[in-house]
């Protein structure tokens, strides 16, 4: 239960410190301005983006408002069927669920904007994050992780069963 708490005590501090490091960015930052944070590996450029991920359906806001609510309705839809019986997959949806939220922020009271600052400089191609995205990220790793631990127990238990199957066959073949 103390798991279930915390992630989502986790969720609304990654919400926080979203909201906070954007208005951090807002109050601080010219649109286009950027600094280095940490010399070799992130830059902070001041941003808005108008689209989704990687810039894609830009100027779309209505689109991308209502895709997010969705993703948001089957993050709470998958929190009370697996998450339940799953702490993985718990923490999965509740980092995707706020950081949904922290976008959907952004989208709402931005006029479709979100603002990205966070740029990994040993990856420049890479788009411009925030916090939010990056909880989404994580929260996407860690469900795809949960995925492959389930196909790989599933396939172990297949095979231990066709294994078993087996053995009773031979079993049953030499009592002829």
């Amino acid at each position: 239960m103390i798991s279930y708490i915390l992630a989502l005590v986790v969720g609304a501090l990654v919400l926080a410190a979203d909201q906070y490091t954007k208005y951090f960015i807002l109050n601080n930052f010219e649109l286009g301005q950027g600094t280095d944070f940490i010399k070799g590996l992130i830059d902070i450029v001041y941003i808005h983006n108008k689209g989704g991920a990687w810039g894609i359906l830009e100027g779309h806001t209505w689109g991308l408002l209502a895709m997010t609510m969705v993703i948001m309705l089957v993050c709470i839809a998958l929190l009370f069927k697996w998450g339940a019986k799953n702490k993985l997959v718990f923490w999965a949806m509740s980092l995707v669920l706020f950081g949904g939220i922290g976008n959907l922020i952004d989208r709402i009271f931005r006029d479709g904007n979100v603002v990205d600052f966070l740029h990994f400089e040993f990856w420049p191609t890479f788009p411009v994050f925030n916090v939010a995205d990056c909880a989404i990220v994580i929260g996407v790793a860690l469900l795809m992780l949960y995925f492959a631990i389930d196909t790989v127990r599933e396939l172990k238990a297949k095979m231990s069963s066709n294994t078993v199957k087996a053995a009773e066959d031979e079993e049953n073949n030499q009592d002829m």
